[in-house]
This record gives structure tokens, C-alpha cells and sequence, in this order.
């Protein structure tokens, strides 16, 4: 018995609904394919360059994260929370100070140099102090050279005036930070240096 036009009409329409649906879901997902892939190809899914450049930069270091790290296993606070527990108070949390912990590294060898329209030399010993991970100070060991010439370089900068007055000392310090810095970025694409200061000043 053949189908009547009644029965067949129906089948006729369900199966042109299923091809519809097909081509929707397929033109769905071809879409939210071609969103995924782009957004991964930009770094934003998936990692990408971008994720693994923000990965390979040095960290920048809280205090609470350095001190937990150096306390002994089950105590923290150091002596001021081992008293102030002992004594029933409350840990002292500190309301001033760095938020982040510094790492200090001082240069080996000392910096000679004439002073800028001077028969005077002055003759340096500095260290650095950097608020992220050991990376920056690897960095500087790696690049010592170059780092001592931008110092000596910026040294030989510097008049008679800028070494006899606090003043001038420490736009000195600052003048010398930059200058480091831009050499760890030329080298490394970071800086990070925040300080430098002086272990030893003669001026002669």
C-alpha cells in the first residue's frame, strides 16, 4: 500500500527541518571554532606568547610571602609575634614600611671616575635593591660589563657639585638606578631595579 498524500507531506516537512537544524548547529560551531582559534592565535586562550612572557618576568615579592618563607615550620611573625603571643596580644601586623621585600645585592669591585669638568675623581661602591625575585639580581650578574660601563658612564656625567651635597648625592643614586636599568632592558627586556645605594663615596 502506497503512502497518501497526507502521510508523505509530513515526512516531507520533518526532513527538511532536520536539514535546517543541521546547518544551523553546523554554522554554530564553525563559528565558535573560528572565536576559539582567534582568541588563542591573540595569547588570550590557552596561554599563548603573551602568557608566557608575563610568566618569564621577574615577580615581585610581598614581605608576608618572604617572611613565611624564612620562618621556621609552625611559627611566623618572627620575635615580635612570638612575644606579642606570649604576652596574649595580638600579632603586630605594621602599619608602615615597603609593601614588597627587598632584595639587596652589592657590587664587587669599587667605581672610579673624573668628575665632569673637574681635575676631582670620585671613587664609588654601590648596591641595588630590587622588590621582585632573584631573577633581576641574576640578571645584573650576567650583564656585570655592561652594567658597570652605564655606571661609569653616568659617573663621568656628574659635576663637581652633585658629590658635595646630599642633593646632588642623591639625584646621583636615581641617575644610576636609570642607568641600570636601562641596561637590563636593553639586555633582558626588565629592569626592576628600585634603589641604589652607596657602600662607599671618596672624592679626591
Amino acid at each position: 500500500m502506497s503512502d497518501t498524500p497526507e502521510t508523505a507531506a509530513p515526512a516531507k516537512k520533518k526532513g527538511k527541518l532536520m536539514k535546517f537544524l543541521l546547518i544551523g548547529v553546523g554554522a554554530i560551531a564553525l563559528l565558535g571554532g573560528g572565536v576559539a582559534g582567534g582568541l588563542y592565535a591573540s595569547g588570550n586562550l590557552g596561554g599563548g606568547d603573551h602568557a608566557e612572557a608575563e610568566a618569564d618576568t621577574p615577580r615581585l615579592v610581598p614581605k608576608d610571602e618572604e617572611k613565611r618563607a624564612a620562618a621556621p615550620e609552625g611559627e611566623s611573625g618572627g620575635e615580635e609575634g612570638a612575644a606579642a603571643k606570649a604576652e596574649g596580644m595580638p600579632t603586630p601586623k605594621g602599619s608602615g614600611g615597603d609593601k614588597y621585600a627587598s632584595n639587596y645585592y652589592a657590587m664587587e669591585k669599587e667605581f672610579t671616575s673624573n668628575l665632569l669638568d673637574s681635575v676631582h675623581f670620585v671613587q664609588v661602591g654601590i648596591a641595588v635593591s630590587t622588590p621582585y625575585d632573584d631573577r633581576v639580581i641574576e640578571n645584573i650578574k650576567t650583564h656585570e660589563i655592561a652594567v658597570r660601563s652605564a655606571v661609569l658612564m653616568a659617573l663621568g656625567e656628574t659635576d663637581e657639585e652633585a658629590v658635595f651635597t646630599t642633593q646632588g648625592k642623591t639625584a646621583l643614586q636615581k641617575r644610576l638606578a636609570a642607568a641600570i636599568n636601562a641596561t637590563l632592558k636593553e639586555k633582558e627586556g626588565f629592569g626592576g631595579v628600585g634603589n641604589v645605594y652607596f657602600t662607599n663615596f671618596v672624592v679626591q
